[in-house]
């Protein structure tokens, strides 16, 4: 095959979309049931895989959404989510969001925002990124 036809094959962002901005949602349930394993299967040490900073753990306790499902690794405590946005005109650090109102507020705004879905275990120390999520841009 010659260039010509190589470029021609080749699919972009832009050419799937249509030239337009393609945004879509990233799910880490993969990665986060691999590191699981390999915790469980003695390859990685608690302190490794529970090592959630303390202003993390701070608003899971306060004003995290209590979820049903328990910490995979001390099997104690339930998780809590915490949603952080980031994106133009938010603060370097995100922001927290506490509502569903907030959220809806900042979904309206024209920037493209990034709103990033965390659980954490207020007990052992346990977080993982969850998701990403487009937030904005309308």
């Amino acid at each position: 095959m010659d260039s010509t036809t190589l470029s021609q094959m080749s699919f972009t962002a832009s050419a799937l979309t249509g030239g337009g901005t393609y945004r879509s949602i990233i799910d880490h349930r993969l990665e986060r049931r691999a590191l699981i394993n390999e915790y469980r299967r003695g390859r990685l040490r608690q302190d490794q895989v529970c090592d959630a900073h303390p202003e993390l753990i701070r608003a899971a306790t306060n004003v995290g959404t209590e979820t049903k499902n328990p910490c995979p690794i001390c099997e104690e405590q339930e998780l809590r989510l915490v949603t952080y946005v980031f994106g133009p005109r938010l603060p370097p650090h995100g922001k927290c969001v506490t509502t569903a109102r907030e959220m809806a507020t900042l979904n309206r705004r024209r920037e493209e925002l990034s709103a990033y879905i965390v659980e954490a275990c207020t007990e052992c120390h346990w977080h993982h990124l969850l998701r990403v999520l487009p937030v904005g841009g309308r």
